[in-house]
């Protein structure tokens, strides 16, 4: 109970979702999101949770376990998003206590934290991590997209520390017009080369931090699945999210 308790006052829960069939592939889950990003990315859709997240209602953690637990058996596993999880500084104990219902945990993460993910994954608290990519590893390409200054280095011991790992993974780019092209998803998947899962997320005008984001026209997919084609010379599999059916493998 005690981990429990500190949990709940640690990290607050800003968003849940009870299941979902798409979020993690072959695995019905529960999603938690978290409050705050160290990131500012233009197309982010969730503003809210990291403009004004004191402004949204928090959800009892004992609600979210008890639901976890009553679900146990057909609910697979639990996605931990944001927001960005990392930010937090007690996400172990958070983690622990999911872990201790019996469900898979994926971590839903940016990488600017590669110390949080290395101890994470160390002490076998995490069975899954999805690392959102934003651009091309180049200092003034990256803070482009991503709105802030960052430290490239982390952002690369995290990928080094993923792939190195022996749990599952994916890597993933949302990718849009104003902010990506086709040359700059085959550098970054030039960069994780030789990852076993890279996904391109379209862009979607909606509910972004940055309002002028909602005049920019998604790439047709089309244009996405060419970039994945492309990409896919690079990674062991790649594909569009939501045509995880339609899989682009490597083809050495």
């Amino acid at each position: 109970m005690y981990l429990q308790d500190n949990a709940e006052a640690i990290v607050p829960i800003k968003g849940f979702i009870e299941n979902s069939l798409i979020e993690w592939e072959g695995k019905i889950v529960s999603i938690i999101f978290l409050p705050t990003c160290n990131l500012r990315c233009h197309y982010c859709h969730a503003p809210h949770l990291i403009q004004t997240p004191d402004e949204l209602e928090s959800i009892p953690f004992n609600v979210v376990i008890d639901k976890i637990r009553h679900n146990r058996g057909w609910v697979d596993g639990v996605v931990v998003s944001g927001g960005e999880p990392t930010s937090h500084r007690r996400l172990d104990v958070f983690i622990q206590v999911l872990k201790e219902t019996g469900v898979a945990v994926r971590l839903d993460t940016n990488g600017t934290n590669p110390y949080v993910l290395r101890d994470l994954i160390n002490r076998n608290l995490l069975d899954c991590v999805a690392m959102d990519i934003k651009a091309p590893l180049y200092k003034e390409r990256y803070e482009q997209v991503s709105g802030v200054p960052c430290n490239i280095e982390d952002v690369k011991e995290s990928i080094r520390i993923i792939m190195g790992s022996d749990i599952e993974y994916e890597f993933r780019t949302t990718v849009c017009p104003s902010q990506l092209d086709g040359n700059d998803i085959e550098n970054i998947a030039k960069i994780i080369q030789g990852a076993g899962r890279y996904i391109l997320q379209s862009f979607k005008p909606n509910h972004c931090l940055d309002t002028k984001m909602l005049g920019v026209m998604p790439y047709p997919v089309e244009t996405l699945r060419e970039f994945a084609k492309n990409a896919s010379r690079y990674v062991n599999y790649c594909c569009v999210r939501g045509e995880e059916g339609n899989v682009l493998h490597r083809s050495w």
